[in-house]
């Protein structure tokens, strides 16, 4: 079995993120833009209920989300941004069941199946690498790291990794980006 990667390319992203509104399958486009934008293991994120994002009494998103991660079972606090709210509103008027990634049945969809669609899309459109579910959560990782700076101490703790090394190797921050620092680095 290969390891999945990160969609390293923010325009392969977002043709991805295209392909799905453009077959008007919104809530893949949903799962591919909460999945990115959350960092959430795939097994925590089909289990995701509207209940978990949305107010009903308020009738609006809710700005976090709170959840306590199927794996670790340590509690875990999600600030929804505008990209996840808005992917989240074109699904909401066409829920079948109190789980956000239903299937016709109402029941969550299976890694087995949001894994089909990850990667049949990703195969469709010539997007390298090895993509899979769990791709989303490190794309989300790859890019806070690479082009939005953030910490590698925040995402470490973000991913619960114990060591900065660790958290290197899981994102596949590849020689070509360590090349890139060393050649844009210009201090004289």
């Amino acid at each position: 079995m290969s390891t999945t990667e990160p969609i390293r390319n923010k325009a392969q992203l977002k043709i991805m993120a295209d392909y799905f509104l453009e077959r008007q399958q919104f809530r893949n486009y949903a799962m591919l833009i909460t999945g990115t934008c959350t960092a959430l293991r795939i097994s925590d994120l089909l289990m995701l209920k509207w209940e978990d994002v949305y107010d009903f009494s308020r009738k609006s998103f809710k700005s976090r989300l709170l959840l306590t991660e199927r794996k670790t079972g340590k509690a875990k606090a999600v600030a929804l941004n505008q990209q996840v709210i808005s992917a989240l509103s074109l699904v909401f008027p066409e829920r079948n069941s109190n789980y956000i990634f239903s299937n016709k049945k109402g029941t969550p969809i299976s890694r087995t199946q949001a894994w089909r669609i990850l990667h049949k899309a990703a195969g469709t459109l010539g997007i390298d690498g090895v993509i899979g579910c769990h791709s989303l959560r490190k794309t989300w990782g790859y890019h806070a790291w690479t082009s939005q700076k953030i910490s590698p101490v925040i995402i470490m703790d973000v991913y619960n990794h114990s060591s900065y090394e660790i958290t290197r190797r899981y994102l596949g921050i590849a020689q070509d980006d360590l090349d890139n620092a060393y050649l844009k680095t210009d201090l004289f």
